[in-house]
């Protein structure tokens, strides 16, 4: 006859489990599987992609200000004020605080006058410039921000020396929601800055970039960006859909934007980007982003998707 299974407090203080016949432990069988958390698809493809810039030799930029000034997302971007980007019906503004007071004096000023009378070879905007504009408060409508920030401070060096960024973070936009479509989102980004860069070099080196994912067949075609020039839109030929498909943008950042930074002349800064959603949708073959993101997600399916590999 067994008596007990297991040994408490109260047997052992008492010295009764000498007195007692325990049944024997089976060290083979396997135990109750420990409760654990689980990767969301979105943080699996995001480790996939930063272990790709990590790798290329990238260093990742610091991303964690989703509240940014105007001045450093727009108007240090040389973004016109009149650009349609910078209604309330594309941007959201922040009302606590509503304004930022702290700029580098010289480099606003150097930004005022490339916007409203030119400089650098550029006309400029021609336009009336608003100091009150460019200090509203806003939740950043991409990371470039952080990346002029890292090239402003980058100029700083008594000494220029080449450099290769990177993020990935979310970003927010005054977007009419649906299935492809959200308010806010993950932005991807790598800028490499170094003396007297090409369009060619940014073309190899988004092939590279893009080799990495398993996407071979690339293509390019021109675009418009006010911050950069040349730019292109990336696209990629998709087997499933046998169709040709946007994959990113790219382009050569303006001089009308570097140069008031103090970057030397003969410093060009090449930069891409996509978002993280899309590939994610494509391969866990989610067709509604709010079945990714947001209070519809069904937990068993972040439980139970496989990692991640993006070139297979």
């Amino acid at each position: 006859m067994i008596d007990g299974t297991f040994i408490d407090g109260a047997l052992v203080c008492r010295d009764a489990w000498k007195e007692k016949k325990f049944k024997d432990y089976n060290f083979e069988a396997l135990g109750a599987p420990p409760a654990a958390g689980y990767f969301h698809p979105l943080m699996k493809v995001r480790s996939e992609f930063r272990q790709i810039f990590l790798e290329m030799g990238f260093v990742e930029m610091p991303t964690n200000n989703f509240v940014e000034s105007s001045f450093w997302n727009f108007d240090a971007l040389f973004v016109p004020q009149q650009h349609p980007a910078r209604d309330v019906q594309d941007t959201f503004f922040v009302s606590d605080p509503a304004e930022a007071t702290s700029f580098p004096p010289d480099y606003l000023e150097r930004v005022r006058t490339v916007h409203s009378k030119g400089g650098y070879g550029s006309a400029g905007y021609n336009t009336e410039w608003s100091e009150a504009e460019t200090r509203k408060n806003i939740l950043r409508t991409h990371t470039t921000a952080v990346s002029a920030r890292m090239l402003y401070k980058l100029a700083q060096q008594k000494e220029f020396t080449p450099a290769k960024y990177f993020s990935i973070d979310r970003v927010f936009r005054n977007e009419n929601l649906d299935a492809t479509h959200l308010a806010e989102f993950h932005q991807i980004e790598g800028v490499v800055a170094d003396y007297d860069l090409s369009l060619g070099h940014l073309i190899g080196i988004l092939h590279a970039f893009f080799n990495k994912l398993g996407i071979t067949k690339l293509r390019f075609k021109p675009a418009y960006n006010p911050y950069t020039e040349p730019s292109m839109e990336v696209f990629s030929y998709h087997e499933g859909l046998k169709k040709w498909v946007e994959v990113g943008n790219s382009g050569v950042f303006r001089p009308e934007m570097l140069l008031p930074m103090g970057l030397p002349e003969n410093v060009s800064v090449i930069a891409w980007g996509l978002s993280l959603e899309r590939p994610t949708m494509i391969k866990y073959g989610v067709d509604n982003i709010r079945d990714l993101v947001g209070h519809k997600v069904d937990l068993q399916m972040v439980q139970a998707n496989p990692i991640c590999r993006l070139d297979k």
